[in-house]
């Protein structure tokens, strides 16, 4: 893509935005370097990183990279014999801390969760290294100094040097404590100038005072002498310090050669590490946007739905809808200046490279596009004083230049085609460079005032005009495109609201062509029309709306009354149950007291006229059943064929016939099953008929086989699972089930604390716990319902 194209698109201001949300300075650089590809292969892939990249803001909140470092320098160094410093390993490890945790993030995540292969490919080329990062802290601290356990030898001198300093500190102590010295001393404080111990001592008394002078006050009145006393033991303090020193060195040593070892693998990690913060970059900013990953398109469609340019305030940007490619190469856009023309050029073209450098776009889903072999843009003022061009000549040299780099692959955008001459040469000038565009099978979007190049829009085959509509009343641009209708001269409206005499505007018209006269109009009239067509479709998407509410109320309503249906028949089924046991009981009673009768008497009783007793007394005892023969001899009277809805009574489910057989048995198909079932069996419900064009379902009663025991929340938000653990609740409840397990994996713990505690209020649960060994752990909770 050529500089001035990205220039004027504005290119470099999106590529900033994107920059600030990088983490690290490795990440910035990338995207500083990041320019549009013309592949198709590299711009899918770049896509799906940045997808994923979003999926996994989604499900992790961030992408930690804190505490990734540049340290490709000190690696070079390295590389070289050349001795790294604390704070560079320092870096060094916290590098290696950094790829390790996000390594572990990502096999965290289960890939039924999400899959995220090209992150996952990324992050598993990180290597570990933990091992150098444990010999880096164990011998350097926080604070970046060399700890005295690194070596023996270091521990030893440290602790002669604490040794020397007590000495010093005790010898000095004494001395400002002492009478005869406390009133030749400035101040009785111990100090350090030049690595030494030294204490203030006032010029006059510089001839008593023995020891070494190493420095004095601005006013000269205080001498900072190291007394005599404490030479030798500063001497002693100062060989200790450079035994030190030289011992860190060689501590620093041994690090910088492990790191000399491991430094192919640092590399690829500092690579991968930055790779993935541009990906994180480029998610963030899409997060932040509310943008989408465009599909790609391979034969040069473009569709961009409810598309906002990047750079204006969210409060201010207006959606624009637009779709070429197909019907239509070229879309010529008319309209008042400032009323939004060229902000539909630029988001067009400034979309084109953020999708070829892998940066979502602020529009729907729905949007496609393609990936252009270049993007070329002539937009703005070319005019140069300098050069001595008129704006004319400055757009011309900018045209010319493009007409030379386009093909097939192209996308060309013209801001004022034409403009800065004479009109009438300007004007079939913009028509044969159009002309030339098209026929070299580019994408072409083009603004202009010309009447002529609506006319050529409006009879070229691979041409549509649109305009950017203008409120006559408000007398203000709404920046709405539209896509189909001519953008109409609004200078008599104006003029008139203004209040411009009514003659003088009539005057004003007799001047215009009966062909300009027409074309205005047609554009009047295409813009009325188009009006009209938009508020049909506002008043049919308000209906659409009331009808799924209306459908939505009355699927709740049917599924409440299913449930209560449901409760009330398992009322009634107690109910004859125990009315039953009750008859039952009275019976065995009867009998028994027949039996006893009959051994007092049995010259009176037989066992046959036992026996026929208690079948009469069976034969009174209540049959809860009875709804359900009566529903049965009902269905049976009415004929059943092939293609008829009928429920199999003997499971209370519904099916359809499939088949005829002999003996007036049928085959019935319910769900994927199918069943030879009885004419007796089955109730008729309903012939097959063409289905209406909307049908509420009625919700049976489920059987196990239609819920599992178990829920997965794995990968979804507290607020998703609570939903869904609700439905499924009722569900399992309608089963018969009277315990099931809530998957929800162990992760942070935030959707388990979630999900338990919608369970303490919930009016169908009787108690949960966590999963025991082998039901799945904390990773899940049993749930037992009422």
């Amino acid at each position: 893509m050529e500089q001035w194209t990205l220039n004027s698109l504005e290119y470099d201001e999106v590529k900033e935005i994107v920059k600030s949300h990088a983490a690290t300075s490795l990440g910035k650089a990338k995207v500083e370097a990041m320019v549009p590809s013309d592949q198709w292969e590299e711009v899918k892939c770049r896509l799906a990183e940045t997808q994923e990249g979003m999926d996994l803001l989604r499900l992790k909140g961030d992408i930690p990279l804190g505490g990734v470092r540049d340290i490709r320098a000190s690696l070079r160094r390295a590389a070289l014999g050349g001795l790294l410093n604390e704070a560079e390993c320092l870096e060094i490890a916290s590098t290696v801390s950094a790829g390790r945790k996000v390594k572990s993030l990502l096999r965290q995540l289960e890939e039924e969760t999400a899959e995220l292969p090209l992150l996952r490919e990324l992050t598993e080329s990180i290597e570990s290294l933990d091992h150098l990062e444990k010999e880096i802290l164990a011998c350097i601290d926080d604070q970046g100094m060399v700890k005295d356990q690194a070596s023996p030898e270091l521990r030893r001198i440290r602790q002669q040097m604490g040794d020397v300093r007590g000495q010093i500190q005790s010898t000095l102590n004494n001395m400002i404590r002492s009478a005869h010295y406390q009133k030749m001393m400035q101040e009785p404080i111990i100090t350090q100038r030049f690595d030494r111990y030294v204490i203030p001592v006032k010029q006059e008394y510089r001839a008593q005072f023995g020891g070494i002078i190493h420095d004095q006050s601005a006013s000269g009145a205080t001498l900072f002498i190291e007394p005599e006393a404490v030479v030798k033991l500063n001497n002693r303090l100062r060989e200790l310090e450079l035994s030190e020193q030289k011992e860190v060195d060689r501590v620093l040593g041994l690090l910088t050669a492990k790191v000399q070892e491991e430094a192919e693998h640092l590399q690829a990690n500092v690579a991968a590490l930055a790779e993935l913060d541009l990906i994180a970059a480029r998610a963030r900013f899409g997060y932040q946007m509310k943008a989408v990953c465009p599909q790609l398109s391979t034969d040069q469609t473009l569709r961009l739905k409810k598309a906002r340019h990047p750079l204006i305030s969210p409060e201010e940007v207006v959606p624009i809808d637009i779709e070429m490619g197909k019907r239509y190469r070229s879309v010529i856009i008319t309209g008042p200046n400032t009323g939004g023309k060229t902000v539909t050029l630029k988001t067009v073209g400034l979309f084109a490279l953020m999708v070829q450098s892998g940066i979502p776009i602020p529009a729907e889903e729905e949007s496609t596009m393609p990936v252009f072999s270049g993007v070329f843009a002539d937009i703005g003022d070319e005019q140069s004083i300098e050069q001595s061009l008129s704006t004319f000549s400055g757009h011309l040299r900018n045209i010319i230049r493009i007409l030379k780099r386009i093909d097939e692959g192209s996308l060309v955008l013209f801001d004022e085609l034409g403009a800065g001459t004479d009109p009438t040469e300007g004007a079939a000038l913009a028509i044969a460079i159009l002309e030339h565009v098209i026929s070299r099978g580019s994408l072409v979007i083009a603004t202009t005032h010309y009447s002529e190049l609506k006319l050529f829009a409006h009879t070229h085959p691979q041409a549509v005009n649109a305009s950017v509509e203008f409120d006559v009343e408000t007398l203000r641009p709404t920046y709405r495109l539209l896509v189909g209708v001519p953008g109409r001269s609004n200078a008599f409206l104006i003029s008139k609201r203004l209040g411009l005499p009514e003659e003088l505007i009539q005057v004003a018209k007799q001047h215009l062509s009966s062909e300009e006269n027409r074309l205005e109009e047609m554009i009047s009239s295409l813009t009325a029309e188009r009006k009209a067509a938009e508020e049909e479709r506002i008043k049919a998407a308000e209906l659409h709306r009331e009808a799924e509410a209306l459908y939505e109320d009355m699927r709740r309503q049917l599924d409440q009354w299913e449930e209560e249906k449901a409760k009330i028949k398992e009322k009634a089924r107690m109910e004859a149950r125990e009315i039953v046991r009750t008859a039952q009981r009275e019976a065995e009673a009867v009998l028994k007291e027949l039996r006893e009768w009959a051994k007092q008497k049995p010259q009176d009783i037989k066992e046959h006229q036992l026996i026929e007793a208690k079948k009469r007394l069976d034969q009174a005892v209540p049959d809860w059943e009875l709804p359900k023969k009566t529903k049965k001899a009902a269905g049976k009277s009415r004929k059943i064929e092939v293609g008829d809805e009928v429920t199999v009574l003997s499971i209370n489910q519904t099916g359809t016939v499939v088949e005829v057989l002999d003996n007036d048995e049928f085959q019935v198909q319910i769900g994927f099953l199918k069943m030879k079932i009885h004419r007796d069996g089955l109730e008729k419900r309903a012939s097959a008929k063409p289905a209406p064009a909307v049908k509420i379902k009625s919700t049976v009663k489920r059987s196990r086989t239609d819920v599992k025991p178990e829920l997965d929340l794995r990968g979804k938000m507290v607020e998703e699972a609570i939903l869904e653990i609700d439905s499924y609740l009722d569900k399992a409840l309608l089963a018969g089930y009277k315990q099931v397990s809530l998957i929800h994996g162990k992760g942070t713990g935030a959707l388990r604390t979630g999900v338990q505690e919608f369970l303490r209020k919930h009016r169908s649960v009787k108690g949960f716990r966590l999963g025991a060994h082998g039901e799945g752990g904390s990773g899940v909770t049993i749930v037992e319902l009422r």
